[in-house]
C-alpha cells in the first residue's frame, strides 16, 4: 500500500486559503469521464465545502467532503485572473 503524505487537515488548510476566490473545479465521474468547469468556492464546513459554479445551468453536485480530495474524486485549481 502506497501512503499519502497529504492529509485531511492539510486539505481544509489549502480549501480554506481558496475560500471566496475563483476556482476550476475537476470531477472524475469514473470509467475515463471527467467535467471540469469554472466556480467559485463559497462555503467552508467542518467536513465539506460547497461550490458555486459560474455556469448557472450547471445541475451538477456542488458540495464536496475533503475526503473527495484526498481519493482523487475532485481536483480544484485556483484560477488565473
Amino acid at each position: 500500500m502506497i501512503k499519502a503524505n497529504i492529509t485531511i487537515n492539510a486539505i481544509k488548510e489549502a480549501v480554506n486559503n481558496l475560500y471566496q476566490r475563483p476556482v476550476t473545479v475537476k470531477l472524475n465521474l469514473g470509467r475515463n469521464k471527467f467535467v471540469t468547469f469554472p466556480a467559485t468556492l463559497s462555503g467552508i464546513y467542518p467536513s465539506l465545502f460547497t461550490v458555486s459554479p459560474d455556469d448557472k445551468n450547471f445541475l451538477g453536485k456542488t458540495a464536496y467532503s475533503y475526503s473527495e480530495i484526498l481519493c482523487g474524486r475532485v481536483k480544484i485549481d485556483p484560477r488565473k485572473a
